[in-house]
């Protein structure tokens, strides 16, 4: 099966149903009051986190993800109905940024758990809302706020408790199928895991650990040379490092130098990668001229505090040893650092700037002669307004001096006469 590990999709929510314009109509009743249901919300789109998935293969095949917009608002003031929530289902361990901004929104790592990426628009206030004492009878509306939309950067790094790494051919696919029920490609011959495989280990009933074989490293990974950043990436997740190393020298590499290489590929990509706790396997040790070099090994390592293993992943010699050793490791790292406790509980909602500013944040710009009131909750207001409509005009005006706009104007000094734009809207200033 193919395997993805960044994708890019649309995400688009549902807007909200517009208000409606509606008066009473009844029997004895000439002169009813209004009557105009507000409109629905839109459709949300949802991540969800869903540990029966471990590819961002379908996002290779649908990229557009659109939820559904809110029913508009009814006569006899009925509301619109509000859109069913979208819910994309994405594998644990996906990290979620902004397509445009790079911004990381979200790092979903638990089954289950939520991100609200994209909020549904509210739906338009009916003509109901916007009665007063003095205005009985508003013929006015509002449309339903369009949901917003973008591009969303989508990157899987495999959620593993254990992470293999080493050289391409030190063995690490002929181990996690020795260890677990996984059964890589197995051949002789640099990069053979195009893919990182992943296999559970038993410790007995009800206990097992989760082990990823990552992908060859060489040198130059760091800057994504070979299969570079690509695979590194994979290694974060992991709580414990296992290093395989070939110490019976297959392919006329010096194990040292190669233990020395990859950790120092791991340090250089990423600081938190060179701090994990690493057990070191000397793997191929039924080849002739393996005990030599693996005391050599044994030397180094043991100046680093670190645990080393002999085992021969062809025979299974040493493996049950190791295994367990990494259980034990897990067990204690666990005990300390629940990682994801919680989290199915909790839902993450992305909020932009644009969508959190009050209607009273704006500011005043110059443009030549005319004078620019900028704000983003302000737009967001008068977007779902009809600037056609009198009575429209006639609350935007009353709005414009509860805000303090007019009050602004006036502290500047703005000469009278003077055009002021607020988004479309144009007026001249007079006090």
């Amino acid at each position: 099966m193919m395997f993805l590990d960044r994708a890019r999709i649309f995400v688009k929510a549902g807007d909200g149903g517009n208000g409606h314009v509606g008066f009473r109509r009844e029997k004895y009743v000439p002169a009813g009051g209004p009557a105009g249901g507000d409109g629905g919300r839109g459709g949300s789109v949802i991540f969800q986190a869903d540990a029966n998935l471990s590819t961002l293969i379908d996002f290779k095949y649908i990229k557009n993800y659109k939820a559904e917009n809110g029913e508009h608002g009814q006569k006899k003031n009925q509301y619109g109905k509000d859109a069913e929530d979208l819910i994309v289902l994405i594998p644990p361990g996906t990290l979620i940024k902004h397509g445009e901004t790079g911004e990381v929104i979200a790092d979903l790592i638990k089954d289950k758990q939520k991100l609200l990426i994209a909020q549904g628009g509210r739906g338009g206030r009916g003509n109901t809302k916007f009665a007063t004492a003095t205005r009985q009878a508003p013929a006015f509306a509002e449309r339903g706020e369009e949901g917003p939309s973008f591009w969303v950067d989508l990157e899987l790094k495999l959620i593993a408790d254990a992470g293999l790494v080493g050289y391409p051919n030190a063995g690490k696919s002929t181990l996690i199928s020795v260890v677990s029920a996984a059964k890589p490609k197995i051949a002789n011959y640099p990069f053979t895991t195009l893919i990182p495989n992943l296999g559970v280990v038993s410790l007995g009933v009800g206990e097992s650990f989760v082990l990823a074989d990552i992908p060859g490293i060489i040198e130059g990974a760091h800057v994504g040379v070979g299969l570079g950043t690509d695979f590194l990436r994979h290694v974060e997740r992991t709580r414990v490092i296992v290093h395989v190393v070939d110490v019976a020298a297959v392919d006329g590499r010096d194990p040292l130098d190669d233990y020395k290489q990859i950790n120092k590929e791991l340090s250089l990509f990423s600081e938190k990668l060179s701090t994990l706790p690493q057990v070191v396997v000397g793997n191929k040790m039924d080849l002739p001229g393996a005990d030599q070099d693996f005391d050599r090994l044994a030397q180094l390592v043991a100046t680093e505090n670190r645990e080393i293993f002999p085992i021969s992943a062809a025979t299974s010699q040493g493996t049950s040893d190791l295994v367990n050793h990494i259980g034990n490791m897990l067990r204690e790292i666990k005990a300390t650092d629940p990682v994801g406790q919680g989290l199915e509980e909790e839902i993450l909602v992305y909020h932009p700037e644009t969508q959190t500013n009050p209607v009273e944040d704006f500011t005043l710009s110059r443009d030549n002669e005319d004078y620019v009131v900028e704000g983003a909750g302000l737009t967001r207001l008068m977007n779902r307004l009809d600037l056609n409509n009198d009575e429209t005009i006639d609350y935007l005006q009353r709005l414009f001096e509860k805000i303090g706009l007019y009050k602004k104007l006036k502290a500047d000094n703005i000469p009278e006469g003077t055009t002021v734009r607020v988004g479309e809207l144009e007026f001249e200033y007079y006090e």
